[in-house]
């Protein structure tokens, strides 16, 4: 079903040039892959968002959230309905620093891995773990991003957001059921801000960790290639990409896309992939991986679109 054409005009007549109707979704996701959005529109302040939702809403249209674009897999058919990307407005960090420690109020839109770097050189610790992770703060709360033995939800104490209705909310941690990979936000929850709590510590020592964090992660992982991140979540007790290169997939094509060489368990794109491309790699790791190891992969990769 084809978005209802007062829908369009009147988000564009609010948003103006920053309602994109049929917006190629390859140009704004890290895989560099992925059809038009029916409708993207990028909001610059609360206010534009929540009248963007509301309007969604009222037309009982689909919404998808978009973020920085990693992390996902947008299918080639695109995406039907409206496609959020919040702008640079929701990019604003402010701190509120005290003698043992600060809080952090980081919009949706501020890339983790930057969020980390500032708070080192604070000497403030709790996210070096984040050091290079590509994503926004929203998409990153939303996945509990992490690595190296930190996560998100080992710094997060409270989200900022809109509700299904448009209308402002504030969730507690105890509220966010952060799991391995994932929080359980309301439905149609927009995250608009995350508030953070770390703790003070010596600059060097801080700086150090994020160092140790950025070091292991040029060694072991691809680059100049775009991708997602890891692919599959890591099963309990082992790792995703050990059991991908036991089984032999390590340089594995279908079509332009191919399990990378440094890490199994991330796929690039050589130039020119579809979404087609890496969903067949996707399931010829999973199909191998589970006739040699008796493990089923779960994608940590999110799918998106038509396919």
């Amino acid at each position: 079903m084809e978005l209802p054409a007062p829908l369009v005009e009147t988000i564009s007549g609010r948003l103006g040039v920053r309602a994109c109707p049929g917006e190629p979704l390859a140009r704004h996701t890290s895989f560099r892959i992925g059809g038009p959005a029916e409708l993207l529109v990028v909001p610059e302040t609360v206010e534009e968002l929540a009248f963007v939702v509301r309007a969604v809403a009222r037309s009982a249209a689909r919404v998808t959230l978009l973020g920085g674009g990693s992390n996902v897999l947008v299918g080639d058919g695109g995406v039907r309905g409206v496609v959020v990307k919040l702008g640079r407005g929701f990019a604003r960090v402010d701190w509120q620093e005290g003698e043992g420690g600060a809080q952090v109020r980081a919009g949706a839109a501020a890339n983790l891995g930057r969020l980390a770097r500032a708070a080192a050189t604070r000497g403030l610790a709790g996210l070096e773990h984040a050091e290079g992770i590509p994503g926004t703060v929203g998409g990153a709360l939303f996945m509990n991003a992490g690595a190296y033995g930190g996560d998100v939800a080992g710094a997060a104490i409270a989200v900022e957001g809109l509700d299904a209705g448009g209308e402002p909310a504030v969730l507690p941690r105890e509220a966010l059921g952060f799991r391995y990979r994932g929080a359980a936000l309301p439905p149609r929850f927009v995250v608009t801000a995350v508030r953070f709590a770390l703790r003070r510590e010596d600059p060097a020592a801080v700086h150090r960790r994020l160092e140790e964090v950025r070091q292991r992660r040029v060694a072991s992982q691809p680059h100049g290639r775009a991708n997602a991140g890891s692919i599959f979540k890591n099963p309990a007790g082992d790792h995703a990409g050990r059991l991908i290169d036991v089984a032999g997939l390590k340089g594995a094509r279908v079509g332009r896309a191919r399990i990378s060489e440094r890490h199994a368990n991330f796929i690039v794109n050589e130039g020119g992939a579809s979404a087609e491309d890496v969903k067949g790699l996707m399931d010829l790791a999973q199909r191998v991986v589970w006739e040699r190891s008796g493990i089923w992969l779960e994608p940590e990769v999110r799918f998106v679109g038509t396919w």
